[in-house]
């Protein structure tokens, strides 16, 4: 089996070798690849980057630097139209670089591109979901590889509810946010303290990682223009700077839109600056709208919710349809359903916030907060040896936990929206294809022994919701969802299948 290889942008190469202090995670990222044998490599096209710099003391010492890293040379004969063809307009010489990185991405030189370039990411994201998915911040490239390769039990980072006053004035997390506003700590202490106004935060290695704010505003008292008499505010959506990337941010959009949405909220919205393109790119995905700009200058992002049932749009993609009126997706008559049966051990790698194991939080035990929510982001992929084929993106798909020593057992516990399938016929390929979703280790993926003979299914898809409370057994039997016994592979549901599994759901719309 071949080491795996992450290749790094050249932003990436700059912020381990520049003449600044190295951030925690572009240090954790070296140290992390070098004690798994995980191969670093530089592109040749980044040369061409750095041989563009017109100061040419730093030229010469970065041309120096990047010799330490081995170099992904060019393809012979590979041009600008076929680059442009295949991955969008190039219009400047930095997406001529962008679209070179992302062919040596493609063609499997490389398993994953590491880079802290928004636009970089949306390209990739735009060619396909399988190659965005390949794309990584530097944070999550850290998660991703302690995720992998860590010996031990990774501890998740999780969500937690806290009143505004028990999080301590002082904490790194606030420290981006002074800068960028002024009068913070009077705004925090006398319209978030003295209130004890709800916040939600990420607990990540025992610190903050992230944090929302969150106020609920009414008519005539709210920067929102989207009609609606409940309003849902976030005051505050901050992730710490050496934690910044996809998972994160992700974590916290699905605590506040699944809360917005169980809670009846019409509209969820938040102020952001035009810089902050990582999070204006996750909310635009999830069909968050810049409506206007607040008279900070500040642009106002909501998000219209809804009770009723989402209507298909004709030649829309049922996926499409889902992620933008995101936690709602489509039913009914056109849209495919199936059951996916998930032994124990893969439903807690996938869903662990339904583990009902007691967990230490950084402020307290377990029974201070009732359940915590372990990091767990929205998109996610499940492998299988299924015989069944999935095509429809938009499909709902409803895991049916097995015989399992902790509870939930025998149940129907989770509903996700299909994106896409693809299979792997090697470790290697399973490692690339899986991508940046998989929370799977480099011994699980060893173990699954990919072949060409026996390929290994890789499913992406959405978390829409939980059941609450979980579909035993005997409820899925009654209502003809299941024969005498449960399925042992992927089924097929037919509509009135769907339908009764759909009135056990309390997902906070009509479906």
């Amino acid at each position: 089996m071949s080491v795996p290889k992450y290749l790094i942008d050249t932003n990436v190469f700059i912020g381990l070798e520049d003449h600044a202090e190295v951030a925690p995670n572009f240090a954790a990222l070296l140290q992390l690849t070098a004690r798994y044998g995980v191969g670093v490599f530089v592109h040749a096209a980044a040369v061409d980057d750095i041989q563009r710099d017109r100061d040419q003391a730093r030229r010469r010492v970065s041309l120096s630097k990047i010799r330490k890293f081995p170099v992904i040379d060019k393809v012979i004969g590979l041009d600008q139209p076929a680059l442009e063809a295949r991955f969008g307009p190039i219009r400047k010489p930095n997406d001529l670089v962008d679209a070179t990185l992302l062919h040596a991405l493609e063609i499997g030189v490389a398993d994953f591109l590491v880079t802290e370039d928004q636009g970089l990411h949306e390209r990739a994201r735009r060619t396909s979901a399988t190659l965005g998915d390949r794309v990584l911040y530097v944070a999550d490239a850290v998660s991703f590889l302690r995720t992998t390769y860590e010996p031990i039990e990774v501890a998740l980072p999780q969500i937690q509810e806290v009143d505004a006053h028990r999080i301590p004035a002082d904490d790194p997390i606030f420290a981006s946010l002074r800068g960028d506003y002024i009068g913070f700590d009077a705004w925090w202490r006398e319209k978030c303290v003295k209130p004890m106004r709800k916040c939600w935060v990420v607990v990540d290695e025992g610190a903050i990682a992230g944090l929302v704010v969150r106020k609920d505003e009414v008519p005539g008292d709210t920067d929102a223009s989207l009609p609606g008499s409940k309003v849902l505010k976030v005051c505050t959506f901050k992730v710490r700077p050496e934690s910044r990337g996809v998972k994160l941010g992700e974590l916290l959009l699905k605590q506040i839109l699944w809360y917005a949405q169980t809670n009846r909220h019409d509209v969820v919205y938040l102020t952001t600056y035009a810089g902050q393109a990582t999070l204006i790119d996750l909310l635009e995905f999830y069909g968050f709208m810049h409506t206007h700009d607040n008279a900070n200058g500040e642009r106002v992002y909501e998000k219209p919710l809804s009770r009723d049932r989402l209507a298909i749009v004709p030649g829309q993609s049922l996926f499409d349809l889902a992620r933008r009126n995101y936690p709602r997706f489509a039913t009914g008559t056109g849209v495919n359903a199936y059951v996916i049966p998930i032994q124990e051990a893969y439903h807690e790698v996938l869903f662990p916030e339904l583990m009902q194991r007691s967990q230490l939080s950084l402020f307290g035990t377990a029974a201070d907060f009732g359940i915590h929510t372990p990091g767990n982001t929205i998109r996610k992929v499940y492998l299988c040896r299924a015989q069944a084929q999935i095509v429809q993106p938009g499909a709902l798909l409803f895991f049916y936990k097995g015989k399992s020593g902790h509870p939930p057992s025998q149940a129907i516990t989770t509903v996700g929206i299909f994106e896409e399938m693809a299979l792997a016929r090697s470790t290697e390929e399973l490692r690339r294809i899986a991508g940046g979703r998989s929370v799977y280790s480099d011994t699980q993926l060893t173990m699954m022994a990919a072949t060409p003979a026996r390929p290994v299914k890789v499913i992406n898809f959405l978390l829409a919701g939980h059941f609450e409370p979980v579909m035993n057994l005997q409820t899925l039997k009654g209502d003809r969802v299941f024969a005498d016994h449960p399925p042992q592979s992927i089924k097929h549901l037919d509509r009135a299948q769907q339908g009764a599994l759909l009135r056990h759901a309390q997902l906070g719309f009509t479906m």
